[in-house]
């Protein structure tokens, strides 16, 4: 018989438990030989996020402001949820896609590579149960490499929160603009947003 009886222990958060940070090469590897076929995932900070639950309001949000975009900037230089480089102590264990990236020159220019920083002239993340994530650890991922504008559309409170001036490590600027509020790309300063239009207004 036991001399005491234990009190219940209660299971530790799991994000106190080891795991396993994953590498570029890693899941590239990984993904040659079959695995997460039919999935989707980015690689931020060496874990694997899932990207395929994404929600109607989501869908819409994106296609309206690639439709600007592309009306801005033209075609060959609006890209949608597609890999891009960080900076290169950060590039090893992550590969972010943003929902929307503009490019310096026409796509074409990358023969054949991702887009690298120095690329990339704006950033857009459109965040629903994202947004902690793409505030903190792809704000500050996106300020290493020195991307100058990154913008994140805030689904949930309908606005535009927008990252300027990165500097060590860090957005010095950042602007929240309410959906009737209008903003413009660092790179098209004479072609003016209105945030109410990703909403679909």
């Amino acid at each position: 018989m036991p001399s005491a009886l234990l009190e219940p222990v209660a299971p530790p958060p799991l994000e106190s438990l080891p795991r396993k940070k994953w590498t570029r090469c890693e899941i590239e590897e990984l993904s040659s030989m079959g695995w997460f076929a039919g999935e989707h995932y980015e690689l931020i900070d060496g874990e694997l996020i899932d990207k395929m639950g994404k929600g109607e309001s989501h869908v819409v949000a994106v296609m309206l402001i690639h439709r600007w975009l592309v009306g801005i900037f033209g075609f060959l230089r609006g890209r949608k949820e597609d890999p891009i480089d960080v900076a290169r102590e950060d590039n090893e264990r992550n590969e972010p896609e943003p929902d929307l990236v503009v490019l310096r020159e026409p796509i074409q220019h990358l023969q054949m590579r991702k887009p690298r920083p120095e690329d990339i002239l704006l950033a857009i993340e459109v965040a629903d149960s994202t947004l902690p994530m793409d505030q903190t650890k792809k704000a500050d991922l996106y300020a290493r490499a020195c991307i100058p504008d990154y913008w994140i559309l805030d689904l949930k409170n309908r606005r535009m929160i927008v990252h300027r001036e990165p500097a060590a490590g860090k957005y010095a600027s950042v602007v929240a603009y309410s959906s009737d509020e209008s903003l413009s790309p660092l790179a098209a300063p004479q072609s003016e947003f209105r945030v109410a239009v990703a909403f679909g207004g």
